[in-house]
């Protein structure tokens, strides 16, 4: 075990597919038409779902739906969040603004509705640039290209009070070896929990809302040991993040940073432990002034700082966040929904704990035994999230 630079190992929310809600939004009737003498195109489509309003997003692609890769920034219209459900919406896209001088006989337009659930983020589908070159970091190389499906995160890491309401239904069902953990408070992320114990707390949280658990030994839920299970990807409960995920996530939309916010890092934005003498930090040196009580690790209540741009919480600091994957030799090549490496020595821990500033950076991981405790915790969920239609154009 590192010295206390190493932090509590705790739950990053996980993962879950919209399927783990009622029924999913249905995008149908779509079309897409350009204005005569213009670079405008309308996008017209109905929707239906059980909840009054959706989030809507456009991807668009110019090979025949292949790649979904022309920028679809300058849009306006039922688009985004809080969309009524309904007939004759439409999406307005500015080619002209955002597509300047190209032509393509094969453009595939495709909306997607989603009802996001509570306490959750959509993460939407795409490419990112994984990794970063910004301060020679090893862990953080080869930068990749890295293509993801869209997925939910939970907004903030799994509280110590989450994780005693979960472990409380599950140890009288059949998960007699779940951690307790540890936490400074119920509003306090939970810690000092193992990759095993959130790989079964994920699993209990699944079948106590009814959903199908994504971890299986031998064809049957995974309660109990520590023998690596097979992992269902199309069940529609909780999930620990893949490392891609995680990253993606931590960066909020941001591309080319070395936080979720930026290049530089303070108490004001993250609680980490600020001695390294990187560049990038800045004001109050040592552990955060606010949360350095109470004894060490020194946590800090869940959502204590501002989110990032995916309106997720504590991505740099706090506690580190267990991931899925096995810790293995990056590819340098483009990848798409990478699940890590087929075995290993270490699980991938992402987040920084209250550790330095180098550590805190969206692309800096540490890999560990699955069954270490020291104070790590767990990350919220993860839910896949398409609903979608596709339609042709040819765009002049």
């Amino acid at each position: 075990m590192r010295n206390n630079l190493a932090r509590a190992l705790g739950l990053a929310l996980l993962l879950l597919p919209t399927a783990a809600r009622a029924a999913d939004p249905v995008v149908s009737n779509l079309s897409a038409a350009q204005r005569a003498g213009t670079k405008l195109v309308d996008i017209t489509y109905n929707v239906t779902a059980d909840t009054p309003t959706v989030i809507v997003s456009l991807e668009i692609s110019s090979d025949g739906g292949t790649t979904f890769s022309v920028p679809a920034n300058t849009v306006s219209g039922a688009i985004g969040t809080g969309v009524g459900t309904g007939t004759g919406k439409t999406i307005t896209w500015d080619a002209g603004a955002d597509w300047s001088g190209q032509y393509s006989t094969q453009m595939r337009f495709k909306v997607t509705a989603t009802d996001t659930p509570v306490g959750f983020s959509l993460i939407p589908a795409g490419a990112f640039t994984m990794g970063d070159s910004l301060d020679g970091e090893s862990s953080a190389l080869p930068t990749r290209t890295v293509t993801l499906s869209a997925f939910y995160m939970g907004r903030q890491e799994v509280t110590k009070a989450e994780w005693d309401a979960v472990r409380t239904w599950a140890v009288s069902h059949g998960y007699t070896d779940l951690a307790t953990g540890a936490g400074k408070a119920g509003n306090h992320p939970v810690q000092t929990v193992s990759w095993w114990d959130v790989i079964k707390w994920c699993n209990a949280r699944s079948e106590l809302d009814e959903l199908t658990p994504y971890y299986t030994v031998s064809g049957a839920v995974m309660k109990t040991g520590t023998t690596v299970p097979t992992v269902n990807w199309a069940a529609n409960g909780y999930r620990l993040p893949t490392e891609a995920e995680w990253e993606k996530a931590a960066r909020g939309g941001l591309s080319g940073k070395r936080f979720p916010w930026g290049d530089t890092i303070s108490h004001t934005q993250a609680n980490f432990q600020n001695i390294g003498g990187e560049t990038y930090q800045t004001e109050t040196t040592g552990y955060h002034p606010t949360y350095a009580t109470g004894g060490y690790p020194y946590t800090s209540p869940t959502g204590s700082f501002a989110a990032n741009g995916y309106r997720l919480y504590d991505m740099a600091g706090n506690v580190k966040e267990w991931c899925w994957d096995w810790h293995g030799t990056y590819a340098s090549g483009a990848q798409v929904d990478p699940r890590g490496a087929a075995s290993g020595l270490g699980r991938v821990a992402r987040g920084g704990a209250i550790g330095t500033a180098t550590r805190a950076t969206a692309a800096w991981l540490n890999a560990t035994t699955p069954s270490r405790t020291a104070p790590t915790s767990t990350w919220g969920s993860a839910l896949p999230a398409v609903q979608a239609q596709s339609v042709a154009l040819a765009l002049s």
